[in-house]
């Protein structure tokens, strides 16, 4: 029997369900388009080892001038670990020397360069006995070295300037801390160290025979980033930089108050702080953009005789793809960045 229709409050019910339903809907279809939006990017993990060539990144990030949305800085212990980090993909980018990079890219590592931080400028230096005037006066002596590229750079660059072959020397593989107590005891006669250490050595009497300066282009801070990462979070790796340059115009503009911040994260004391620094020349804008530009590449030119002297190490296998390295649109879109108010 057919139902007669309701009316009244019945029907105004069924009105009023009908109403929640539609708003019901409504709302699930709102979740649902808020469902399909991606979820905010997470920020981009940029890694580094206590170093004062690579403090700008962290002053700019103490002191909220580095966009925290976007890059994270992570602080690890060592060189060695921010390069396995980066190799088994727990970083986007990180801060290396280049020939750490060049060592990451021989093995397989898909890594562009985006920046050039700093160069040493002396603040690397071999330091001998007084009666140890010239280079080959090292004939037959012996050289404390740490376990390091660098050291190792260091010793064979000496070795190259003064024109002697690795059996010439004895060389002592030292921690840098131990350098100083085996020179006292005359357990070695020069040492490869580095600023601070480097003043307490003079300070006893040893003088400096070779520096940082002698090998230009040798011993280069940049920052990398994953290949990927430039392709996809490319405004991230925007950031990063324009982070690091402020940073860097934070640490010129008041050397004093920003090592007396940044010291202890090294080590160091603001004096000794502020005396490595005088052995890092940090790259004014336009001057990285130069060497990171070219055909052939500025930077792989002036790093030739590095990328041969790892070969001969024994670090490297293959000739750096230097094209490869530095991204010629990436170049471009730095240029437009270094023109922006830091």
């Amino acid at each position: 029997m057919p139902q007669e229709p309701q009316t009244g409050a019945g029907q105004e019910t069924g009105r009023t369900l009908n109403r929640r339903g539609l708003l019901s809907c409504l709302a699930l279809g709102a979740a649902a388009l808020a469902g399909c939006q991606p979820p905010p990017q997470a920020p981009l993990k940029l890694g580094l080892n206590p170093w004062v060539g690579y403090d700008p990144m962290v002053l700019a990030r103490d002191r909220g001038l580095l966009d925290a949305a976007q890059v994270k800085v992570v602080e690890l212990a060592s060189s060695s670990e921010t390069m396995r980090y980066l190799r088994n993909g727990l970083l986007d980018g990180a801060a290396l020397t280049l020939d750490e990079t060049l060592r990451l890219a021989d093995d397989g590592v898909d890594l562009r360069i985006v920046l050039l931080l700093s160069t040493s400028a002396g603040a690397d230096v071999v330091m001998a006995r007084p009666d140890i005037r010239t280079l080959t006066d090292l004939r037959g002596r012996s050289i404390a070295v740490e376990r390091t590229t660098v050291g190792a750079l260091m010793l064979q660059r000496l070795l190259q300037a003064g024109g002697l072959q690795p059996h010439e020397v004895q060389v002592r593989n030292l921690e840098a801390s131990q350098h100083l107590s085996a020179l006292r005891n005359r357990l070695v006669d020069a040492v490869v160290t580095f600023e601070p250490l480097a003043g307490p050595l003079q300070a006893e009497g040893l003088r400096p025979l070779f520096d940082s300066r002698q090998m230009p282009g040798d011993i280069v801070d940049v920052l990398v980033v994953r290949a990927e990462t430039l392709t996809r979070r490319q405004p991230q790796v925007e950031a990063a930089v324009l982070g690091w340059r402020r940073g860097l115009h934070a640490l010129e503009r008041d050397p004093q108050a920003s090592a007396e911040l940044l010291a202890a994260g090294v080590d160091l004391t603001p004096a000794d702080y502020l005396t490595t620094l005088k052995g890092l020349k940090f790259y004014a804008d336009g001057e990285g953009l130069a060497l990171m530009s070219g055909r052939p590449r500025a930077l792989g030119q002036q790093s030739e005789g590095l990328a041969i002297t790892l070969g001969l190490m024994g670090l490297l296998r293959e000739t750096p793809d230097w094209g490869r390295l530095l991204d010629e649109d990436w170049a471009g879109r730095l240029q437009t960045l270094e023109g922006a108010q830091p």
